[in-house]
């Protein structure tokens, strides 16, 4: 950005006098990161969140679970689901995210984030050192059979404009992108959190 941007020529930075990073994560007895759950909606992803962020709560650890449908309440209530409201959904969470893991926290991100450009830009802005894509993967058939929302039904009727992977397409990762890839349509619930669990623990540890 250019240093004549008028607006920036009235910030100042005030991070060089704040407690670091190190310090919180000292104080908290973890390392901070961000844990970016995708795929389409109904594979699992907020369900292996929640159950990811009871496991480390119970183990002490602080853990912050930022849920798509939460934030759409909220946050970015006044984002639809076109192309450019889904950009910039994924650029404010993105900025939430890391202003958590720079805190020490252990942040869960859910959301379907179905482009891999708008995956490249949460990468971008959190830094390649905090982010891990974490990739949950089931067929469109599969979540349509599971429906946790009525959100297939009622987009097979006519009622949701834009819904991933029937209006608008979901774009699997290349292979090698992805830190990890859980597929709960080939495998039980109990293995695809012990899969995510055995990933997520040893980056997480203090030590």
């Amino acid at each position: 950005m250019s240093s004549n941007d008028p607006t920036q020529e009235n910030i100042f930075s005030e991070s060089h006098r704040m407690v670091t990073r190190g310090e919180r994560e000292s104080a908290l007895g973890q390392k901070g990161g961000v844990f970016w759950f995708y795929g389409l909606s109904g594979s699992g992803k907020s369900t292996l969140a929640i159950a990811l962020q009871h496991q480390l709560h119970q183990a002490g650890k602080t853990v912050q679970v930022l849920d798509g449908d939460t934030i759409r309440t909220g946050l970015n209530k006044d984002l639809g689901f076109t192309d450019d409201d889904r950009r910039e959904n994924i650029r404010r969470i993105a900025e939430v995210a890391k202003l958590f893991a720079n805190a020490g926290i252990i942040t869960l991100v859910s959301f379907i984030t179905p482009k891999r450009e708008l995956r490249e830009s949460a990468r971008e802005i959190i830094g390649e050192q905090d982010f891990h894509e974490i990739y949950v993967k089931a067929s469109f058939e599969e979540c349509a059979k599971r429906d946790v929302k009525g959100l297939y039904a009622k987009a097979a009727a006519g009622g949701v404009k834009h819904f991933t992977g029937k209006d608008s397409g979901f774009e699997e990762p290349d292979a090698g992108v992805a830190s990890l890839v859980v597929d709960t349509e080939g495998q039980s619930f109990a293995d695809s959190l012990a899969e995510l669990s055995g990933y997520v623990l040893p980056r997480v540890d203090a030590q």
